[in-house]
């Protein structure tokens, strides 16, 4: 007998080759009537030429950095009042959508970003901008769940609202094929870890489980295709569609002990974020072994969990990302354990991992 369950994805997916091109059906099927875009310096030229070709394009925010920072969503905020948006467009990596979430949540709100970033105001999922999503990279997820990830300075904060889910999502894989290598496989471990905690997160589900079983299938046969090769249409469409079905995967389950790991680690050390989350991904697959992992390994071909954690270290050896404690700079053990143990997502971790438990792992990678 099926378990009992609730299932909820409001956003609306346009998903294929080619999609991008139809922006402008897309905004009159949305009724947009003015949209600030919202993208990274990388994409700024196309997005300004698509300001030119459509007079509903009427700002943009390209000042989005690596770790999108509460100013740049403040300055976001500002050309939206100014302009009397009524949607935002986030085109690019998680950065560029978890600002454009961040500020389309706030534009139509009294108060400041910092009000709501500080907890002075509340987020109010009925009264916000159109948030349309779109991803040039395949990884994050972040078209289809209401988190965004926010830097002050050096404090970084994971806030989770339902004001920050998109409206709507354009999955174009066209728009990966110009992503590094590096990037490449950073992005595609992060979609690799969303489906793998979304699955054996405590709060997983029968939708879910499904969604996050194709995800694992998707990327441990197209990731290196994609890395070796940008050009490679079958493995970048089948990497878009791996990253969508990763975001939606954890969008209801949440991730676990490897994103609450990758917290500290990009804080503290600089990594970046996709390879801070596969930084202790392979230890956790031995960690979380159980029938069900067992089950997914099969079903994805695998002859069982170790062979799983051994095609994530190896992808993280091709990808030539850091793998061992003594690759980063004066690491302080007892703090990466404290702050590990501590972060949230910890507790979604099918084993429970405290301080002693994680400082056995990490002393396993030094």
């Amino acid at each position: 007998m099926a378990e009992s369950f609730v299932y909820s994805q409001p956003v609306k997916i346009w998903f294929g080759e080619g999609k991008f091109s139809c922006l402008g059906q897309i905004l009159d099927e949305m009724k947009i009537r003015s949209a600030v875009l919202v993208c990274g310096k990388h994409f700024s030229p196309r997005a300004k030429a698509l300001m030119q070709a459509d007079p509903r394009l009427t700002a943009l925010f390209d000042g989005v950095e690596q770790n999108p920072q509460l100013s740049g969503i403040e300055q976001t905020v500002a050309l939206c009042r100014e302009h009397g948006a009524d949607a935002v467009i986030g085109i690019g990596g998680g950065s560029a959508m978890d600002t454009a979430k961040f500020a389309a949540a706030v534009s139509s709100n009294p108060g400041s970003a910092l009000d709501y970033y500080e907890g002075r105001r509340s987020f109010d999922a009925g009264s916000r901008l159109t948030i349309l999503a779109v991803p040039t990279t395949a990884g994050t997820g972040s078209e289809v769940t209401q988190v965004s990830v926010v830097s002050r300075g050096t404090e970084k904060k994971t806030i989770n609202n339902p004001a920050f889910m998109p409206t709507a999502a354009i999955v174009d894989p066209e728009l990966s094929a110009s992503v590094p290598p590096r990037t490449t496989m950073n992005t595609g471990l992060d979609a690799l870890a969303h489906a793998l905690e979304g699955y054996w997160s405590r709060n997983h589900q029968p939708i879910s489980d499904l969604m996050a079983i194709e995800a694992v299938g998707l990327v441990l046969a197209n990731l290196e295709r994609a890395w070796r090769d940008g050009g490679d249409r079958e493995a970048r469409a089948n990497m878009a569609y791996a990253a969508l079905l990763g975001g939606l995967s954890f969008a209801l389950p949440k991730t676990a002990a490897s994103h609450a790991c990758s917290y500290p680690l990009s804080e503290d050390y600089h990594l970046p974020h996709g390879e801070a989350c596969a930084f202790t991904l392979d230890s956790l697959v031995r960690i979380n072994a159980d029938e069900r992992l067992e089950a997914l390994c099969r079903a994805v071909g695998l002859t069982g969990t170790e062979e799983l954690a051994r095609r994530i270290a190896e992808l993280k050896e091709l990808g030539g990302l850091r793998t061992r404690l003594s690759q980063l700079e004066n690491v302080d053990l007892d703090k990466l354990c404290r702050d590990c143990a501590a972060h949230p997502l910890m507790k979604n971790n099918p084993v429970p991992l405290d301080e002693a438990a994680l400082r056995e792992m990490f002393l396993k990678l030094q």
